[in-house]
């Protein structure tokens, strides 16, 4: 199996992979926002520092998610998804330098398309439980709840998160883009760059599994 990196637009199905790569094929699911709340909760100096950025809505330095990650990858010895992680070109040409210091290989570079509409939808009519964390959505016409603001499995009532919104889905949209497009076009030319189609989970998990 190959270590895999993935990139996605908000919506497009990269909890969902990871979670069937992980179950299916015992994959190491990393997320560098998941490693700086494990850490921020450590009393040692590094973890009060992040705890402290963390608090302060500060951005997290590459210097800092970089000791992190290598810490982490030291210690893996399966294959592994990098998820949101490179962000920026300049995070790109570091891992590069990192996974050859601990001779790690790099693996694919996987970005889940989906049709716009489809993602503003998911993000639009997305709605979760305060009690139990279940997901549901009114627009997708899939895991719409059975009693509307109620949860199936617990009974507990629905809510919507304030960025959850139209106007806010597009503006993350068009950061992703925006960002995300020299990341593309740096493993492009890697030719480790790979395209699949997310819009829904069957296809989206057999295209991977053809890949890997």
């Amino acid at each position: 199996m190959k270590n895999i990196i993935l990139i996605a637009a908000p919506a497009a199905g990269k909890g969902t992979l990871s979670d069937l790569l992980v179950k299916k094929y015992d994959y190491l699911h990393i997320s560098t926002g998941d490693l700086l709340r494990e850490v921020s909760k450590e009393t040692t100096e590094l973890g009060q520092k992040i705890a402290k950025m963390l608090k302060n809505g500060e951005l997290v330095t590459d210097e800092i998610v970089f000791e992190l990650l290598e810490n982490k990858l030291c210690q893996v010895d399966k294959p592994y998804i990098l998820d949101g992680f490179p962000r920026t070109i300049n995070q790109a040409y570091k891992y590069d330098e990192l996974i050859q210091k601990l001779n790690k290989d790099l693996g694919i570079v996987v970005v889940l398309n989906c049709d716009y509409e489809i993602l503003k939808k998911r993000i639009v009519g997305r709605y979760l439980c305060k009690d139990c964390g279940s997901i549901y959505n009114t627009l997708t016409g899939v895991n719409t709840p059975k009693q509307e603001g109620i949860c199936d499995n617990c009974g507990g009532a629905l809510y919507k998160r304030s960025d959850d919104n139209e106007e806010s889905f597009k503006t993350r949209y068009e950061t992703y883009l925006e960002k995300t497009k020299p990341l593309i076009d740096f493993y492009e030319k890697k030719g480790n760059l790979y395209y699949i189609d997310s819009q829904t989970t069957d296809t989206m998990l057999k295209e991977i599994e053809d890949l890997l």
